[in-house]
């Protein structure tokens, strides 16, 4: 289904659904305002609501294209907006970052909203707003600032998500080394948050402009909430940056982990190696079978060389062991 809600509203509160199947009716009274939720909605119903509204045909074309970065757009009366939304996709182990696209057309008496892949709707917020109507009574400059909110809100979500997993691995990278399996997990997720800092910068950029441009499709009471909002967005951004040196830290610390203990087994090999030279090379020497060589006519010879061996490897022995390599 196409169509998710279409709902006139007068000071606050719901007057009546429409269906977009008929003729759209004309708003009655200046402070009517209609809210119309399409999901990945088919030519036919967008062109209904294109014809209705005047919407520009480029902002209807980047409305059904759902691979957009966050924007904004003003066309004369009409201001329209693109935000991406974000969701884990995978089992809850693997998990990977997956993004959707809403698109939001605003004018003084109407709010259009298209999503794409979004697997949030909107009607939480809808129910919100209709159970507040001092708030929903501000018309649509307030709801385009709750369905952007509750966007951010989602980032929210995700980034907490994947703050437990950094952080268990975290921990787990100081107790025992990471397999291949946790390693590729590492940068998988590195990899997934550098892409959401590349949605980030530019929906903080979207949020700042709200607060930093006159636009005449909001009032000015509106203001303080797209501060909040842009607030929220750095924060989002500000949590993806510290998860991202985080995740640099485990791989970096795994590494030296890794090399520490590459460094001790080398040691052991070599003190052993030297340990095991001394009675090789003294078994070599008398494997040579020279006539003349002392200790050969010896009664006592055999136990000597091999007291001799069992001395300086003792030896060998107790001093790797004082410096650590044993």
């Amino acid at each position: 289904m196409t169509v998710v809600a279409a709902r006139i509203y007068r000071d606050g509160r719901l007057l009546t659904d429409v269906d977009l199947a008929k003729p759209i009716p004309t708003l009655e009274k200046k402070e009517d305002f209609i809210w119309i939720g399409l999901h990945e909605p088919d030519a036919a119903t967008i062109k209904t609501i294109q014809e209705h509204f005047g919407l520009h045909e480029l902002a209807v074309e980047d409305a059904l294209d759902p691979r957009h970065l966050p924007k904004m757009e003003n066309y004369g009366e009409t201001l329209f907006v693109v935000a991406r939304t974000v969701h884990l996709e995978g089992p809850a182990d693997n998990a990977r970052i997956a993004y959707g696209n809403t698109a939001i057309f605003l004018g003084r008496q109407f709010i259009i909203t298209v999503r794409h892949g979004s697997m949030r709707g909107h009607a939480p917020i809808r129910q919100q707003l209709e159970a507040t109507p001092w708030l929903l009574k501000h018309g649509p400059d307030y709801v385009l600032h709750a369905i952007l909110d509750f966007i951010v809100d989602g980032y929210f979500d995700v980034i907490d998500l994947v703050e437990e997993q950094v952080l268990a691995m975290e921990d787990q990278a100081l107790v025992t080394f990471l397999d291949r399996a946790q390693t590729s997990r590492l940068f998988t997720l590195r990899r997934d948050l550098f892409r959401l800092q590349r949605i980030l910068g530019p929906m903080e950029d979207l949020a700042n402009r709200f607060v930093n441009i006159d636009l005449p499709q909001l009032d000015n009471e509106i203001d303080p909430y797209f501060r909040d909002l842009a607030d929220h967005v750095r924060r989002v951004n500000y949590r993806v940056a510290g998860l991202r040196d985080t995740l640099t830290s485990v791989i970096e610390t795994s590494g030296l982990l890794e090399q520490q203990r590459q460094g001790v087994i080398t040691r052991q090999l070599a003190a052993w190696a030297a340990i095991l030279a001394v009675p090789t090379a003294i078994a070599g020497i008398y494997g040579m079978n020279f006539k003349f060589m002392p200790e050969l006519e010896s009664r006592y010879g055999y136990f000597i060389v091999v007291g001799a061996m069992a001395l300086i490897c003792g030896s060998l022995f107790y001093r790797f062991k004082k410096l650590g390599w044993l």
